[in-house]
């Protein structure tokens, strides 16, 4: 009985170091005192929350040799709308606010068509259902 004392304090278990403290700068200091190698590595886009997988095969795009490109509107369709759009005292951004819609939609507020072998012609009077 005379080995153990009342003033003195015996620590059988120690908690482990958190991450974040092994990352602090005291810690990293003293372990190079100690001469332990230290590794650092920098995440890479850690931050981002991107996907990179591709959707399309890439492989056959690689073997795609036709030039793609989309149809352009021709400028009687452009000349069309000028047209319609002064016949009816529209200024642009009034035109603007009136074909924010959909195809149709713009054809019924031109009262015009605007595609087919009829372009400018009066749209015709719509069936009731």
């Amino acid at each position: 009985m005379s080995e153990t004392d009342w003033d003195t304090v015996t620590y059988l278990r120690k908690k482990p170091m958190k991450a974040s403290q092994l990352r602090s700068q005291q810690v990293i200091n003293a372990a190079q005192r100690q001469g332990v190698p230290i590794e650092t590595t920098k995440k890479f886009n850690a931050a981002t929350n991107k996907k990179t997988v591709t959707t399309l095969n890439t492989a056959k795009l690689d073997r795609e040799t036709e030039e793609l490109h989309h149809d352009r509107i021709g400028l009687d369709v452009g000349r069309l709308i000028q047209q319609g759009r002064q016949a009816k005292n529209m200024t642009q951004k009034e035109l603007a606010t009136v074909s924010r819609h959909c195809g149709y939609v713009q054809h019924v507020a031109h009262r015009m068509k605007l595609r087919g072998k009829e372009k400018g012609m009066p749209l015709g009077v719509e069936k009731k259902k």
